[in-house]
C-alpha cells in the first residue's frame, strides 16, 4: 500500500503510548486540546477522558471505604413497600449484622436497601450506600451515614465485593440478580475465598433454584458442588448466622 510522501514527522505522530499514523492523525497536541478554551468541549464525553473519570470513582471508593470494619452487603429490590414483611426482614437484617460486629453496605436506594441501612443505623453501626447514577434513581436514603455515589456500576460492583465479607440477597429484580450471580461467578471462578452468599425468602428464590439445579447442573454447565455456593432460608437469625460465621467472624 503507499503511503503519502513525506518525512516520518509528518506522517506520524506521538501522543504519549499512543501512536498515530497517516488517516489516523489528529490535528493540534494534547496540550492545545487542554488550553484552548474556545474550543469544543466535546471532549469531556471522550474515551481518554472517560477513563480519568473511571480512576477517579475508584480513588474515592477506595478513600471512603478502606476503614470498614468487616462488612456485608445486603442486597434486594428498590420497589419493595415499607409495611411489608420483606421490608421488616431487611431491618431486622441490618440490625442483626451490626449487632454481629458488621457494618452493613447496600445500594443506598429505597426499599429493601433502605430497610437494611435503617436496621444498621438504628443498631448504631457503619450503614453505607453505594449509590449509582440512574435518571429515575432517588438518591440516598435517609439511613445512610456513609455515602458515595458512582457513575459507572462495574466500579461499584467492586466496591461491594472488595470491602465485603459476604452477601445477604433479599427478593429483588434485574440489579440483585446482577450483584447474585457476580458473586456467584467469583467465588466458583475462586476469584474471592470465604464469602457465603445467603439468599433470604425461599418461596421468592425456589424457582431460580430449581431452575440452577433441574437445568444448569443437569445439562452439565455447572458441577453438582456449585449448588453449594449458596444458602436458603426464611429465618432472620440463621441468615445472620450463617453469613458472619462463614465470613470468619
Amino acid at each position: 500500500m503507499a503511503h503519502p510522501e513525506g518525512s516520518r514527522a509528518q506522517r506520524e505522530q506521538r501522543r504519549g503510548p499512543v501512536v498515530r499514523r497517516y488517516g489516523q492523525m489528529q490535528a493540534g497536541t494534547t496540550d492545545q486540546h487542554l488550553l484552548d478554551t474556545r474550543g469544543a468541549a466535546d471532549w469531556v464525553h471522550e474515551d481518554p477522558f472517560r477513563v480519568m473519570r473511571i480512576q477517579s470513582e475508584f480513588v474515592e471508593g477506595f478513600g471512603a471505604l478502606a476503614e470498614l470494619p468487616p462488612a456485608i452487603s445486603v442486597f434486594g429490590s428498590a420497589r419493595t413497600p415499607r409495611n411489608s414483611p420483606e421490608y421488616e426482614a431487611g431491618i431486622a437484617i441490618g440490625r442483626g449484622l451490626v449487632e454481629s460486629g458488621f457494618a452493613v453496605i447496600t445500594g443506598g436506594g429505597p426499599g429493601a436497601m433502605e430497610a437494611a441501612n435503617k436496621g444498621a443505623t438504628e443498631a448504631g453501626g457503619v450503614s453505607v450506600g453505594l449509590g449509582i447514577e440512574l435518571p429515575f434513581e432517588q438518591g440516598l436514603n435517609p439511613y445512610v451515614n456513609l455515602g458515595v455515589d458512582f457513575r459507572y456500576f462495574f466500579v461499584r460492583k467492586t466496591m461491594f465485593v472488595k470491602y465485603a465479607s459476604g452477601f445477604v440477597v433479599l427478593p429483588g429484580g434485574l440489579g440483585t440478580l446482577d450483584e447474585l450471580f457476580e458473586a456467584l461467578t467469583l467465588v466458583q471462578t475462586k476469584k474471592v475465598t470465604r464469602f457465603p452468599i445467603v439468599l433470604f425468602g425461599s418461596a421468592y428464590w425456589s424457582g431460580l433454584v430449581d431452575w440452577f439445579r433441574d437445568t444448569i447442573v443437569a445439562e452439565g454447565k455447572a458441577g453438582p458442588h456449585d449448588l453449594h455456593l449458596f444458602h436458603v432460608t426464611d429465618d432472620v437469625e440463621e441468615a445472620v448466622r450463617l453469613v458472619t460465621k462463614e465470613a470468619g467472624m
